[in-house]
């Protein structure tokens, strides 16, 4: 098992944790002095008030949508999902974006996105002037008639 070290940046800043033995994910929470609304169509960034070590470059941390903010609020990150390498030392952000038609107004302490800690493979990269050959070869989006 991999050990991640969080430390507060911010006194209110609250640690990660998962909800349930079987989660993936670590709720992530806001940390923040004042409430920031997001205006529909609208992004912000959000501080967790926490910054990361993970144990070496075998791992990375990603930020996920939480699934109950997406749902019922149209709340997401605007980038899908938010990378964090292993040597990134600065705070943890999550940038949400407003899918919806209304204001949503971010709390602090309110749970804004998942951490999720992976496995990454960092393969050698050889450049090739041929790649094998495959039944599918080049045909992509809905080549496969789904």
């Amino acid at each position: 098992m991999s050990v991640v070290k969080i430390k507060k940046l911010r006194e209110n800043a609250r640690i990660p944790f998962r909800a349930t033995p079987g989660s993936a994910g670590m709720d992530l929470y806001a940390c923040l002095d004042a409430e920031v609304v997001i205006e529909p169509g609208e992004r912000a960034m959000i501080p967790t008030g926490i910054a990361i070590a993970l144990e070496s470059p075998a791992y990375c941390a990603f930020l996920y949508a939480r699934s109950g903010l997406a749902v019922k609020y149209g709340i997401a990150p605007a980038n899908c999902v938010g990378v964090i390498d292993s040597d990134y030392r600065g705070e943890v952000c999550a940038v949400l974006q407003n899918f919806s038609r209304e204001p949503f107004t971010v709390s602090d302490g309110e749970r804004i996105a998942q951490l999720v800690i992976a496995p990454v493979d960092q393969p050698v990269i050889e450049e090739v002037g041929e790649l094998d050959g495959t039944e599918r070869g080049a045909g992509g989006f809905g080549s496969t008639g789904q």
